[in-house]
């Protein structure tokens, strides 16, 4: 069994490899992209009855991450109508089943420590108010301001204290300097081998004026935040909260799989 799932992973390493290399794919997958930001197509989908607001290839990639890295925390900046938060809360409520499972226990949600942290600069009443009826609100605590407020800041460093394996999700403000400070301030939470996923780096690849009623665009966008990012740890190295130097690392590999991805550039391995 393990011989035959060892040939399936060589297999799709093979594919990959080959359609991150496939120019006529990638140039029809940009313009689909393109296509599909004018249409709204992302905002068709939702995630146990909360709209998410991500490509399915994204929340599919996103998902194979929470479950091979097994978070206890993840920190999530951006909530809207709460379906990132409620699929990362559901994954976790998946790995706690798994482990109850695995060890012959009874699982008790309430005995759970896994949480997801979902921060927003503004949390309407109504949203608050669904997300707090959801089944997975057991495993949301929400806070309400900007992410990159220095007490905002405070507050999430003494609650991450109660985990050891922790990730990153970011998907508020997208401009780069935003983006910068939010992965200069929560970066350093990231748990080895584990992620920090920034999303909308699209926006950089994306023609100008494509989103002409916000401040982000190309050239000022989360990819860009996130070159910033990588380029001061190669300056001014950084130590994480375990002490260890920071080291991220774009993982490709996930990108080149989704190839349909709004998160480009934005899937960080911590190394």
């Amino acid at each position: 069994m393990n011989d035959l799932h060892g040939e399936f992973q060589r297999e799709v390493s093979d594919s990959v490899k080959k359609i991150s290399t496939d120019r006529d794919f990638a140039r029809i997958s940009k313009e689909w992209m393109e296509q599909s930001i004018a249409l709204r197509y992302c905002y068709n989908f939702s995630s146990l009855g909360r709209p998410i607001i991500q490509y399915p290839t994204d929340i599919i990639a996103t998902q194979e991450v929470i479950w091979r890295t097994k978070p206890d925390l993840i920190i999530n900046t951006g909530i809207a109508h709460g379906g990132s938060a409620i699929l990362h809360a559901s994954m976790l409520a998946l790995l706690d089943f798994a482990d109850a499972v695995e060890n012959g226990l009874l699982l008790n949600p309430a005995e759970s420590k896994r949480k997801v942290l979902a921060i927003d600069i503004d949390i309407r009443a109504h949203q608050k108010e669904a997300i707090s009826k959801h089944p997975m609100s057991i495993k949301i605590d929400m806070l309400e301001g900007s992410s990159i407020e220095n007490s905002m800041v405070s507050q999430v460093h003494e609650y991450a204290k109660g985990f050891s394996n922790v990730m990153v999700f970011l998907d508020s403000n997208h401009t780069a300097a935003h983006v910068f400070e939010e992965l200069v301030n929560y970066a350093p939470l990231v748990s080895k081998n584990g992620y920090c996923i920034v999303c909308d780096g699209i926006i950089d690849n994306l023609p100008v004026n494509s989103h002409p009623d916000r401040p982000w665009g190309p050239g000022n966008s989360p990819k860009t935040g996130i070159k910033k990012y990588l380029d001061w740890l190669a300056y001014e190295p950084q130590k994480s909260i375990d002490g260890e130097l920071i080291n991220f690392k774009i993982d490709k590999f996930i990108e080149a799989k989704s190839t349909i991805t709004a998160a480009c550039d934005g899937f960080l391995k911590r190394l």
